[in-house]
């Protein structure tokens, strides 16, 4: 055929490949592959959907933050349930650091098992005198925290759990409840494991729990709501769950079901708001301090970082800062006077303390509260701070800094980069070298 005889059709298909392309939407694989889809726009860092997500501006670090229950609710609405099991999620013990994480980590594997049930958590008593004996009497949840707020989480997010103030409340259980003693990580196959290695199979927790619940060998009855099944964990689960498995949305929130009582939140704001006075009593015009959590107490264990390491660290930290002033978090008086000493003499930097801000009937709460209570304290004032540092391995510490980290993302703050210089909020002083020794594998375990 003559080139005249195929221009003019060859131009006419060409032309209607263009026009379409214009007018159809992108192939699934085109969407696979742009990033704009995934991010909303291509300048965008927000995750998809970040404008239409509720409460994505909260400020999740603040203490007395509202709870976002939507991730909540989304892995509720997941769950098999599971008519007749309850769950207690008290065998807790330690510092705060501890206790909330043991309350975490238990309800959560609650949720992935179908518990229908929960006891409202009671909390284990540290010894007043003897600070490494934290096997005294259990104390009521709001001993730490606001009940009426951890009881409208799951009421407003997970109404299919029924929470119950005490095990003889649960109907079916008789004068003699038969709770059974479990521990998660032995519905998985551990072979090659660390002990203290998390749970690696907790996406198949689930079945494998039900499996064993229902099963005649084990000498039950499957659990029902005339014949209800009670299940406690072993102490010690404590950072099983890897908790970026659920995706940031709900790692980021599910902490928000703890909130501090009122008497420690009103305690804390007061010391907050008067360590800022201090400041600027100190030259400081902008209120700027430095937050120090010393852990020298008698219960520190032998590896952590000594007096020497953590003094040295933290005064390193204000002179590069340029802190004046700084709060310290300590229930070591002899230590906590070394370090406000060596503060002025190294950084002509001012020290003090929730004791010496608040007064009057304020001091007077505050002497009548525990030494965790007090420590509770603390946090807020510290979660308050514009740099922290504290000790690694310290729950508390660990706790702070993550806690803290939720200011970079809010509900889609990334991991912490651990062992490094951190999102410039806090510094921990520790041995980074070892994941099982040095206990790193708290950061994947601990809900902020």
């Amino acid at each position: 055929m003559p080139r005249r005889n195929i221009l003019l059709p060859t131009v006419c298909i060409v032309l209607l490949i263009a026009a379409w392309s214009f007018r159809a939407p992108p192939s699934s694989i085109d969407r696979w592959l742009d990033t704009s889809a995934i991010r909303g726009t291509a300048s965008s860092s927000s995750p998809p959907g970040a404008a239409t997500k509720p409460h994505n501006d909260v400020d999740l670090s603040a203490p007395d933050a509202p709870f976002v229950g939507w991730p909540l609710q989304r892995v509720c609405d997941e769950a098999t349930w599971v008519p007749g099991l309850v769950y207690i999620c008290d065998n807790n013990s330690g510092g705060v650091g501890n206790i909330r994480n043991y309350i975490h980590t238990c309800i959560r594997y609650g949720l992935e098992a179908g518990a229908t049930g929960l006891v409202v958590p009671k909390i284990r008593k540290r010894n007043e005198t003897d600070l490494a004996d934290l096997f005294t009497e259990y104390l009521p949840f709001d001993y730490m925290f606001d009940e009426k707020h951890f009881k409208d989480a799951f009421t407003t997010s997970c109404p299919q759990i029924t929470l119950y103030n005490d095990v003889e409340d649960i109907p079916g259980v008789g004068s003699k409840p038969n709770i059974e003693h479990i521990n998660p990580k032995k519905f998985g196959d551990r072979d090659g494991c660390d002990w203290r290695d998390q749970n690696r199979h907790t996406d198949q927790f689930g079945d494998r729990f039900r499996a064993w619940l229902n099963d005649p060998k084990n000498g039950q009855s499957p659990p029902s709501e005339d014949h209800p099944r009670l299940i406690r964990f072993d102490w010690g689960v404590l950072w099983d769950w890897l908790i970026y498995r659920d995706g940031p949305e709900f790692a980021n929130t599910f902490g928000g079901i703890l909130k501090f009582n009122d008497k420690v939140l009103r305690l804390g704001n007061t010391a907050l708001k008067r360590m800022r006075a201090f400041a600027q009593t100190n030259g400081v015009t902008d209120g700027r301090f430095l937050g120090v959590h010393l852990r020298t107490e008698s219960d520190a264990l032998g590896f952590w970082p000594t007096y020497n390491t953590q003094s040295e660290a933290y005064l390193k930290q204000a002179t590069r800062r340029g802190f004046e002033v700084a709060y310290i978090a300590t229930g070591d008086p002899l230590q906590a006077a070394n370090f406000a000493g060596a503060a002025i003499e190294m950084a002509q930097m001012r020290v003090t303390s929730k004791t010496e801000l608040l007064d009057d009937q304020d001091l007077d709460e505050l002497e009548e509260l525990s030494w965790d209570q007090q420590g509770l304290v603390d946090f807020i004032v510290l979660l308050g701070c514009d740099f922290f540092v504290g000790a690694m391995p310290s729950s508390f510490s660990v706790y702070m800094a993550m806690k803290r980290h939720l200011r970079t993302g809010g509900i889609y703050t990334r991991p912490y980069k651990v062992g490094t210089d951190g999102d410039g909020l806090s510094y921990l002083v520790g041995n980074y070298e070892k994941y099982w020794e040095g206990w790193l594998y708290m950061w994947e375990g601990m809900w902020p």
